[in-house]
């Protein structure tokens, strides 16, 4: 608290950072991006799921013993209460909602129920001003005949029957959670960006994420065949959620991935990284060396990234 208000008398560089939340901060991408808010100066409420004790909630409980700018809240995406309580003097929102129990068709309507209460939320506080929501690629790839898009970007969807059919939970929660989202927030008003990202990989992703990591699997070989399977390292996806705040000229929905990956050897070597979710058989050898065409597209990204250094 002293030093909220040492920053509000101009004592420090991060004068100007205002307090916001990160809501599920007990999410692999959650973590994240509270971290990376923090080593940029700001105020963090950090929203984590009652009645969870992963790896990440005790890192997170450890941290708030020593940073005083950290204040960890309990919350649960079903009580509208809890997420105003945690909302209570941000400037804005991270939303980070993941099932980390993996998808099923119960788990879908979980997600979509959670992503309006937390839009909800936001519309009826005075002070969130932007809403940073984060969402996948998943919700823009499936549906017939994807092969056939020489380009494909922010402006499409998946298909939410044909991700039924298929049992693509995972893309059809991400699909039907950012579409609720975003009716919403344009119903209140609200400013929102969403962060359409890839398969996130990073440190002790297998681990730390192993149910939402085989989630956004499914169907990875049509994905590869496709030109569709991409990847972005969870680090550089949480400099993008910050840059999509700090910037004031976002808008709309903005795909996110490191790399495509558009050949054998880099399956290989995506397939190595996530050990042991994925395991090849002993002494696999990759054939042939054919590349799949490269369908994503990702302009909007390249002019958010490319922007001057915060």
């Amino acid at each position: 608290m002293k030093e909220a208000e040492g920053k509000a008398r101009g004592e420090t560089p991060e004068q100007d950072k205002p307090t916001v939340c990160v809501l599920d901060a007990s999410t692999y991408v959650g973590f994240w991006v509270l971290k990376g808010l923090l080593s940029k100066g700001y105020i963090v409420h950090a929203a984590a799921q009652k009645n969870v004790e992963t790896e990440i909630v005790k890192k997170i409980k450890d941290m708030e013993r020593t940073e005083e700018r950290l204040i960890v809240f309990n919350a649960d995406m079903l009580d509208y209460r809890s997420i105003l309580e945690a909302l209570r003097g941000c400037s804005a929102l991270f939303c980070c909602l993941d099932c980390q129990d993996g998808y099923d068709d119960n788990m879908v309507d979980l997600e979509v129920r959670g992503a309006i209460n937390v839009v909800e939320a936001c519309a009826q506080t005075e002070s969130v001003e932007k809403i940073v929501f984060n969402s996948s690629l998943t919700a823009a790839i499936w549906r017939e005949n994807i092969c056939s898009e020489k380009d494909v970007d922010e402006r499409l969807w998946s298909d939410q029957e044909f991700c039924r059919k298929k049992k693509l939970w995972y893309a059809l929660g991400k699909t039907q959670s950012e579409q609720a989202a975003w009716a919403l927030a344009m119903d209140r008003m609200l400013r929102m960006v969403s962060i359409n990202a890839g398969l996130v990989v990073g440190p002790s992703v297998a681990r730390k994420n192993p149910h939402v990591t085989m989630s956004y699997l499914q169907g990875a070989a049509q994905m590869f065949e496709n030109g569709v399977l991409a990847i972005v390292d969870v680090k550089f996806l949480a400099d993008v959620n910050i840059r999509a705040l700090e910037d004031q000229s976002t808008c709309g929905r903005y795909f996110c991935f490191s790399q495509i990956v558009s050949t054998d050897e880099e399956a290989v070597k995506l397939a190595e990284s996530l050990s042991p979710l994925i395991s090849l058989p002993p002494r696999y050898e990759y054939q042939g060396s054919e590349v799949h065409a490269e369908r994503l597209r990702s302009k909007k990204l390249s002019k958010l990234v490319e922007g001057p250094a915060y």
